[in-house]
């Protein structure tokens, strides 16, 4: 397991859910729900200076049977968008049923689904980071693909 905070990214066309996890890669915890506009790779790039992070996970949503779906094309995209700043790499990994995941968590927590809408979005980067997290620590080796922004 390489030592290292990562960020967890789900990105949505109206949000992105932040998660981060410790050096050790073990726990993967909220950080916040950004509105997404011209400013969210800026405000993901601070938080990636300010945890001292080593990359970005985000999440890829592909369909049941691995297909691409509409917004494949988007979180790649945005994926790409996001490593064109460089600094630091940018893996895309599968993320399947991870939002379905996040609400019936928080449904079953008691949360009303309208009011919970930003915090879905924080659990479900939580999700996709520990899926990432426990996929490295079970094979040995890094997750998903690392993201090249000059490749179209």
């Amino acid at each position: 397991m390489r030592p290292g905070v990562r960020l967890g990214v789900d990105v949505g066309r109206a949000r992105v859910g932040v998660a981060r996890c410790d050096r050790d890669g073990l726990l993967a915890t909220p950080v916040e729900t950004l509105p997404r506009g011209d400013g969210t790779i800026d405000a993901l790039r601070a938080f990636a200076a300010e945890f001292e992070a080593i990359e970005f996970v985000v999440g890829l949503p592909l369909s049941l049977n691995g297909t691409d779906t509409a917004s494949t094309a988007d979180a790649r995209d945005f994926a790409a968008a996001l490593a064109a700043e460089g600094g630091i790499p940018v893996r895309l990994v599968d993320e399947r049923l991870s939002t379905v995941t996040a609400q019936r968590a928080l449904r079953e927590s008691g949360r009303r689904a309208r009011a919970a809408r930003p915090v879905i979005d924080q659990v479900a980067a939580v999700i996709i980071l520990q899926n990432a997290l426990d996929s490295e620590r079970a094979a040995a080796s890094p997750p998903g693909a690392v993201v090249d922004p000059y490749e179209s």
